[in-house]
């Protein structure tokens, strides 16, 4: 028997796949009848459910072209499909504009100038496309802070810039000046081919000195979103429009400015700010874009309120100093207004809500890093137990939109957690996937650890760490911490993460090797020559071999699901093969990597399940597996020793299934994976 509390383990993602062949294949899983062709047995959602349960592994270590001491690179990161960006705001060169290729020219002649490198995907191999740089460097400009990309299109914010200009400037060389010390500046690349070039320049609206435009980023699309955490207007809400009103009154309040594209022109939409605006707050310190929907943090807001406001203009209090709050914008049409403020659902002061934010779909993520609680793992509730026992654990906070309104999901904490780890500090998140970033993380262990429980110790002080949460249905699980392929002190793995369909990606803005280019290895080699370097680790669960075995038969119901069920054909007599079908295996089979079988989740009913699957050749059995009575996380996920299989390329594979309980079966698709 299969229980239902098995398929709440399967959780849904959205990843690309290579197909190398296309077979099928069934087993006794009391389910609906699949397709008779190979191609309706690929189904999307299957795969989703499958790839979720594989295990995630290194698949690259990216370093720049030119690696120099204190650049950090991997600072701001963004991924989107088989495009990865890498911002580092302290790179050096005085290079201007961009170099495609792999091999760009660099110097150390513009101190913290900054840089983005754009890396992409073919196959399984990266290699690096671009190397970014601001239209005119100067030094202390910071490009690289923040980056985000969306398809063909990057934005690079450069919060230290000092313009004086105000607006947008589409073209690659826009005119510019020193005249407003760290006003900042954002800037869009866009690639046509395989060569990119700078389509814009972004001002605010109206420039001052030390606003920070361009401290974060993001982009969706064709609309792209710049938060200036330092603006000192004293304006409330929203403003659609070019020209909004703006003063000087409230020191770092923050602002957001949202952007769109016309063709291959850029103007502003709307200037965005807090319903209640108040010095401090560093609103526009976060934000997030998808769709319709604009995501703004202020973590150094002071309400003491709790939970989720539907509002525009909600009630606001002074009472808890840094407790941070989320706001949410939608536009209809060329409008925008606020649909949501969000606080943690218990407020305390200094935590700092807000801090990171993400959003996808309707699901929007909000990291709390020096949150204080000591409870550990995944709590699935809008109201969780919290305490104050653990300073600046961190914290992550899920919420859900249905229609109009947000609710609380769920309260993410590491699955051990400690002092000063904070946990939070970076998230990201896609389709049913979050990231977690925990860049003060100290344990010693290194790479991929595929558990909700890991070994965990202390002894590698600020190390980092990563952690995968996935859900499936309603239900949030930690499935894999991450850690780098080498660990050392201090530096600071997931100060930066992204995640895209099946491609994570980690920063490592602290690392001091000096090795240069990008390593596809497990185990890169890594010294320390090169202090604060910096560099990324991505990682994927993309299988790269797809095998459904044999084509599925008519399901057959013996006799009703009851206690006094009896069955009625001599088949329904337990232990009796039921199904047979057989495969010609291809060649060569790869020697490395792993081979995995796999049910079609969308075909299995909860409470039908008691069968056993048998692969042999003649005589010889290669694998037996029986699918117990109340199911497991991976039970439909089993393992095919490789040299079990070897031996058998080319050749003709049985596959039996035998019912075990003579009472109900039927068949479904069986896939089998590989995996490097």
């Amino acid at each position: 028997m299969l229980s239902s509390s098995w398929l709440m383990h399967w959780s849904r993602r959205s990843i690309w796949i290579l197909l190398f062949g296309l077979l099928s294949m069934g087993v006794g899983f009391g389910s609906k009848p699949a397709p008779s062709t190979a191609a309706a047995l690929f189904t999307a959602t299957d795969w989703r459910a499958i790839r979720a349960l594989l295990p995630l592994r290194q698949q690259a270590y990216f370093k720049p072209s030119q690696v120099s001491a204190d650049d950090a690179m991997g600072w701001s990161i963004a991924v989107s499909g088989d495009t990865i960006v890498v911002g580092a705001p302290h790179e050096d060169s005085s290079t201007a504009g961009v170099q495609n290729g792999t091999t760009p020219t660099v110097d150390e002649v513009a101190s913290d100038a900054g840089a983005a490198y754009v890396f992409v995907r073919t196959g399984t191999s990266w290699s690096q496309q671009a190397y970014l740089k601001a239209s005119q460097v100067a030094a202390g400009d910071g490009f690289g802070t923040s980056v985000a990309v969306s398809g063909d299109i990057i934005v690079v914010g450069a919060p230290h810039e000092d313009s004086g200009t105000v607006g947008v400037q589409n073209g690659a060389t826009p005119t510019i000046d020193e005249a407003a010390s760290d006003a900042g500046a954002a800037y869009v690349f866009v690639r046509t081919g395989t060569s990119w070039s700078q389509q814009a320049y972004l001002k605010a609206s109206q420039v001052s000195a030390g606003d920070d435009f361009g401290a974060s980023v993001a982009v969706a699309d064709t609309t792209v979103v710049v938060g200036a955490h330092q603006e000192d207007g004293s304006t409330t809400g929203v403003q659609n429009g070019a020209t909004p009103t703006v003063d000087e009154a409230t020191s770092d309040a923050g602002a957001a400015y949202v952007f769109v594209r016309d063709g291959r022109s850029w103007s502003q939409q709307a200037y965005l700010k807090a319903s209640q605006v108040s010095a401090g707050d560093i609103f526009g310190a976060s934000v997030a874009v998808a769709d319709t929907t604009v995501v703004v943090g202020a973590h150094q807001e002071d309400s003491s309120t709790a939970g989720v406001f539907h509002s525009a203009a909600p009630t606001v209090d002074e009472a808890a100093s840094d407790a941070g709050a989320v706001y949410v914008f939608v536009r209809d049409g060329t409008s925008w207004s606020q649909q949501a403020y969000l606080k943690a659902s218990q407020v305390s002061a200094g935590d700092i809500f807000g801090f990171s934010v993400a959003v996808a779909g309707e699901t929007l993520v909000v990291g709390a890093p020096y949150e204080d609680s000591s409870t550990a793992g995944v709590s699935n509730s809008a109201t969780p137990t919290v305490d104050e026992d653990m300073t600046n654990a961190g914290a992550v906070y899920v919420f859900v939109r249905d229609g109009t309104s947000w609710v609380q999901q769920a309260y993410l904490k590491a699955s051990q957690v400690s002092a000063g780890d904070i946990f939070g500090f970076s998230v990201a998140v896609a389709g049913d996937t979050i990231v977690v970033g925990a860049p003060h993380e100290d344990s010693s262990t290194s790479g991929v650890s595929s558990s909700a429980t890991p070994t965990v110790d202390e002894a590698m002080s600020d190390a980092g760490a990563a952690y995968v949460v996935v859900r499936n249905g309603t239900t949030w699980v930690q499935q894999t911490y991450l850690k780098a392929a080498q660990t050392s002190v201090s530096d600071i793995f997931g100060f930066s993460v992204a995640v895209a369909a099946d491609t994570l990606v980690v920063g490592v803005p602290y690392e001091d090797s000096s090795t240069a280019g990008v390593d596809h290895s497990t185990l890169p080699t890594v010294d320390e020559l090169a202090s604060d370097a910096g560099a990324v680790y991505g990682f994927t669960n993309l299988p790269t071999l797809y095998l459904p075995f044999v084509t599925t038969s008519q399901p057959l119901v013996i006799a009703p699901l009851t206690p006094v069920a009896v069955p009625t054909t001599p088949v329904g007599t337990p232990g009796m093969i039921f199904l047979t079908k057989t495969i010609t295996l291809p060649t060569p089979l790869s020697s490395s990597g792993h081979y995995w079988l796999s049910a079609s989740p969308t075909a299995l009913v909860p409470g039908l399940v008691d069968d056993a699957v048998i692969l042999r050749v003649g005589s010889t059995e290669i694998l037996r597996h029986h699918y117990g009575m109340t199911g497991e996380l991976q039970a439909a996920l089993v393992v095919v020793p490789v040299g079990d299989l070897l031996p058998w390329a080319g050749q003709t594979i049985t596959v039996d299934f035998t019912d075990i309980s003579g009472l109900v079966y039927s068949t479904t698709p069986l896939y089998l994976v590989w995996t490097p």
